[in-house]
């Protein structure tokens, strides 16, 4: 299964799209605001209001053979200790590996935007380049699964 945390999410179509051509079952998870998808392989998931609904809908079923598609961190974290391959909407990985430092370089940003009322912003834009980078994990993911279930 591929599970989308979708508030924000700019990969929906893509997700949908590569999703539909392995024959995956998909769920987009928000909090609503998303217009449901006619195909049969996508489930629209409205949680109630509230913070972090939507990450603990995803990260209690998230498991081994699952796909999350996240740019949250912690939500990432959860589902990696649980098994679940987790691409973020550039098509970077986080892994059991990698996870810890990308967890912690988060803390940090968020203690030195909290330090410094001027150290406000996001990142650079999402790029046409991003997503593709975020297509070709994708589908790479979904191989490796594939080929691991045999």
């Amino acid at each position: 299964m591929i599970y989308v945390d979708a508030d924000a999410c700019p990969v929906k179509d893509e997700v949908e799209r590569v999703g539909t051509r392995h024959g995956t079952r998909i769920f987009i998870v928000s909090n609503g605001g998303l217009r449901p998808s006619q195909n049969p392989l996508v489930e629209t998931v409205i949680v109630p209001e509230g913070p972090d609904v939507a990450d603990m809908w995803i990260a209690d079923r998230a498991t081994t053979g699952d796909v999350v598609i996240t740019g949250d961190i912690p939500l990432a974290s959860k589902c990696v200790a649980a098994g679940a391959r987790v691409l973020k909407h550039n098509g970077e990985a986080l892994t059991e590996a990698n996870i810890g430092n990308v967890l912690a370089t988060r803390d940090l940003m968020a203690d030195l935007r909290a330090a410094d009322p001027f150290r406000q912003g996001g990142g650079k834009p999402f790029s046409k380049a991003d997503r593709s980078r975020f297509l070709d994990a994708l589908e790479r993911e979904m191989q490796r699964i594939k080929r691991e279930n045999k």
